[in-house]
């Protein structure tokens, strides 16, 4: 099949390459052209003579290979470091580092003096020539924009899925209906390979896992603590290089369709007697211990593969900067990555401006609402998180507090939460209007209806709203909403199915009652039913229907019916 054959491994060199720089004004390469060069031979079937056709989507891209034509490179910084300073703490993205000298956070840090040599044009056109292309490995979201994320691997070292390039959809009705919004989108990055976000992330983190193992540096597996989603994209593409994953989850606390993704994906799965801080704690002291490459958002390779989103928003509304991106937030290392990646458009001239962001929580995990409510020079508080159908953002002591503070200062953002009554509301609110959300994009959408009350967020306002994951991989929780099977909470949207018995008089009945019922919704229209013989149509609601002659006949209940009479009364 074609997706086994984008991550067979190879045995291409990874030493670095020293090219030369372009001038600014040097037209985009375009597809193929700017890529990482092997220095070994590649294998005989796919370096042969133009007679012998590439194989598949790697050996034709290691057929086209040509040398670096730029000095792009990063680096791991301590998180927030002054990038003018030469002396300043750093590390290679080849060593296997998580915390700087001091025990914060690490950050991964461009050469933006070498991409600046490039005008912003340039890289929208480069951007924009990928979509939608299979040139290895840039029909990717996140690789079409490697000079942005790693640019020193190798792209036979990549191991992807092609995600990202996911849905950005015009909730058109639901802004419309619930909110009096014309402009009101939802980036649907649970549209991806595992069902979430998390896999924008996870391709550059096994990708540099990969390129390490063939560096033979010390990494047996690679490991997670996980409330369900992470799991799932680490095990993926574990599974797709070949590498072993180990994944920390909280016993009892993740949805049954999260919970086998690992599983099935062959991961070695332990079930804990925690909450997801406590896995957190434990999965940061076995890779303290033993060869595994911890792989939760400490690690900020993920970040760099998350940032991509924010820029697919910018490509997808043609370069234009969206007024509000609200993004649900547990661990907080999305909003971040999304500051970052609109950040750098802005700084490399792709953009002239950043919209500002709102990170929304769970009430039930709140710490980063509490603390913005108390002033965000008060020192950060971490809270014991109690349940919540949003599982994977309950979290009370995020790891990218640091991060998360950082983006809404410098975005002029807000924080806002969402009760387990509001939350689970908006999302069957939203689903009534053709979505299938996940409860984090319920959280994202309530705090959304709290700022459009307070008038924070405009009518007009091009608002996006990120939906982190599939619906389908909740399936228990809108069951039970709709089932009207969740203590202490109202239900009030619940649709629940009718239980009739096998008779057609009965499902008429039903029907009928059914079709006055949303006459409230349609007053303009009245519930008129006509018989006209010759024709053998019947007309509700000026729909009509072709009906069967035996129709009529079938009535078990008859109303007085003569040809091109209307009736009006009630039924």
């Amino acid at each position: 099949m074609a997706s086994s054959s984008l991550f067979q491994s190879s045995p291409l060199s990874l030493k670095p390459q020293n090219p030369t720089s372009l001038h600014p004004s040097t037209k985009p390469h375009f597809a193929t052209t700017i890529k990482c060069v092997s220095t070994s031979t590649p294998p005989s079937s796919s370096s042969s003579s133009s007679d012998h056709p590439p194989h598949n989507i790697r050996d034709e891209a290691r057929r086209h290979n040509t040398t670096h034509s730029h000095h792009f490179s990063a680096r791991y910084v301590p998180f927030n470091a002054d990038p003018s300073s030469s002396a300043a703490e750093s590390y290679s993205l080849d060593e296997i580092v998580y915390r700087s000298n001091s025990g914060g956070l690490l950050d991964v840090q461009h050469d933006m003096a070498a991409l600046k040599n490039y005008d912003g044009k340039y890289w929208r056109d480069l951007f924009d020539s990928r979509i939608g292309k299979t040139t290895w490995p840039y029909g990717s979201g996140v690789w079409s924009k490697k000079e942005w994320v790693l640019p020193e691997i190798d792209s036979d070292d990549i191991v992807s899925a092609f995600e990202g390039n996911s849905n950005l959809f015009w909730a058109e009705r639901y802004g419309k209906q619930f909110l009096s919004m014309n402009d009101l989108w939802v980036k649907h990055c649970g549209i991806s390979h595992t069902g979430s976000f998390k896999d924008l992330g996870m391709t550059v983190l096994v990708s540099q896992v990969n390129r390490l193992r063939k560096m033979n540096r010390p990494v047996v597996g690679v490991g997670c603590a996980s409330t369900g989603d992470t799991s799932a994209a680490l095990s993926a593409y574990c599974a797709a290089a070949g590498i072993p994953s180990i994944v920390f989850l909280p016993a009892n606390r993740i949805s049954l369709a999260q919970l086998v993704q690992p599983i099935a994906n062959g991961a070695f799965v332990l079930s804990i007697d925690t909450d997801f801080d406590g896995c957190m704690q434990l999965i940061r002291e076995v890779t303290a211990e033993l060869p595994i490459y911890l792989a939760n958002s400490l690690n900020s390779l993920r970040l760099e593969g998350q940032k991509t989103a924010a820029i697919e928003i910018l490509q997808q509304f043609d370069w234009e900067v969206p007024d509000w991106v609200i993004v649900p937030g547990g661990n907080l290392g999305n909003i971040y990555a999304f500051y970052k990646g609109f950040h750098m458009c802005k700084e490399l001239g792709l953009v002239d401006k950043i919209p500002r962001l709102v990170c929304a929580q769970a009430a039930n995990a709140n710490p980063l609402y509490l603390h913005y409510k108390a002033g965000w020079d008060q020192e950060f508080k971490p809270v014991k998180a109690n349940t919540t159908f949003a599982s994977a953002i309950q979290i009370g002591d995020p790891v990218s507090i640091d991060r998360a503070v950082y983006a809404l200062k410098k975005s002029n953002g807000i924080v806002e939460e969402a009760s387990e009554q509001e939350l689970m509301d908006a999302m069957a609110q939203a689903d009534s209007t053709g979505m299938f959300i996940c409860p984090h994009t319920g959280v994202a959408l309530a705090a959304l209806i709290k700022l459009r009350n307070q008038g924070i967020i405009g009518t007009n306002d091009r608002t996006v709203v990120v939906s982190t994951a599939h619906g389908l991989k909740f399936t228990q929780s809108k069951i039970d909403y709709h089932s009207n099977d969740i203590k202490d909470l109202a239900c009030k949207y619940a649709n629940p199915p009718m239980q009739v018995k096998a008779d057609f008089g009965s499902v008429m009945d039903v029907l009928k009652k059914y079709l006055l019922s949303k006459r409230a919704h349609y007053p303009a229209l009245q519930i008129n039913v006509s018989i006209v013989q010759e024709t053998k149509f019947l007309v509700l609601n000026a729909l009509e229907l072709d009906v069967h002659p035996s129709f009529v006949h079938q009535l078990s209940r008859p109303i007085s019916l003569s040809p091109n009479k209307v009736f009006n009364e009630s039924i």
